[in-house]
């Protein structure tokens, strides 16, 4: 049993720091959340990644959002770079927070944590990858477990602050105005009373992806069916797709890019299931409530997969092996499952 105990102070300016992907902080989402709820009358900033930024305002689990452009510290110049951080050091510590939660832990954001002048520092302990000693709470987390969900590890982090049975998945809504643009987009392509299934095409490095020529046949044999509607979403690293996309799949095939990642959000939230790789947006969808067909590699870890129960998973011994059959036949049962419900 890991050691409880009763809090001997109440934090009320408090720091959460997450620096992870996209998908590291839709995964963290639940530990988020039990944080809100521990301290109900605090006020809480979280201190994330640009990227991340929208999807912690769309949560609303915040009073503050502080944004760090983590590309352009690693990609400019060393002087300007360190400048950059020392102006985030210096803002972190005006603010005077009393209790700082830093749930990914790297080396400069425990850094960032111990010079924020916070009195409590909680920290994730990562193997190599964390300075948890600048942390000072006690008793301390437990060390990462890589053969747990990231979801689990984001809790685990917040053992000391005796939160238990956090709830594991969390879903999320878009907002009205983005629900909107998406709604008069379908009311223009005419989508009413379609079965409107989404298609994600990108997973950052190749070796992740299924092959597009794969994803074409699929919406082939999916739009037989003439109530079906196939929408590829393309994010900004997919936009050299474009083309590829127009050639090889049906002419019907709605392209939809160019999105924000709330008005991302609203749209999957209106497509009945996503058939996609491993990434990002996946997420997104799984938090939306968007029923989710997966392709992986057989081998990848579960650490991180939604924890939604709305997630088929199709694996192969490498992402070629995955058969068209395979996903059309997952795919067309979850349709099914939806339309009898």
């Amino acid at each position: 049993m890991f050691p409880y105990k009763i809090l001997n102070f109440n934090p009320q300016n408090i720091l959460v720091i997450h620096f992870g992907q996209l998908g590291d902080v839709i995964l963290g989402l639940p530990a988020l959340f039990a944080i809100r709820k521990r301290f109900p009358d605090a006020h809480i900033t979280a201190l994330v990644g640009k990227p991340s930024v929208q999807i912690i305002e769309l949560a609303d689990f915040f009073d503050k959002i502080i944004a760090v452009d983590r590309v352009e510290l690693r990609d400019s110049g060393k002087l300007w770079s360190i400048a950059q951080i020392f102006k985030i050091v210096g803002n972190i510590r005006r603010r005077n927070f009393d209790f700082i939660i830093d749930l990914h832990s790297l080396y400069e954001t425990n850094l960032l944590g111990f010079f924020s002048g916070a009195k409590h520092r909680l920290f994730a302990n990562r193997e190599s990858r964390s300075l948890d000693f600048l942390a000072n709470f006690e008793p301390r987390p437990p060390r990462e477990d890589k053969t747990k969900n990231a979801t689990d590890f984001y809790l685990d982090v917040l053992q000391p602050l005796d939160i238990r049975e956090a709830t594991r998945f969390v879903q999320i809504r878009p907002r009205q105005s983005d629900i909107e643009i998406i709604e008069n987009i379908w009311r223009i392509q005419n989508f009413e009373g379609k079965q409107m299934v989404g298609m994600f095409l990108g997973a950052g490095h190749f070796s992740r992806r299924w092959n597009i020529k794969n994803f074409a046949k699929l919406t082939q044999l999916l739009v037989t069916d003439e109530r079906r509607k196939i929408v590829v979403f393309l994010g900004p690293e997919e936009q050299n797709l474009r083309k590829e996309v127009e050639e090889k799949f049906p002419p019907e095939t709605f392209i939809i890019d160019k999105l924000t990642l709330p008005q991302l959000a609203a749209a999957l939230a209106r497509v009945e299931v996503l058939v996609s790789n491993d990434t990002g947006p996946m997420h997104l969808g799984a938090v939306m409530g968007t029923s989710i067909v997966m392709l992986s590699k057989h081998g990848t870890p579960d650490a991180h997969i939604p924890l939604t129960e709305k997630l088929d998973i199709v694996r192969g011994a490498t992402m070629k092996e995955i058969s068209v059959e395979e996903v059309l036949n997952t795919t067309q049962k979850v349709l099914a499952k939806i339309e009898n419900k």
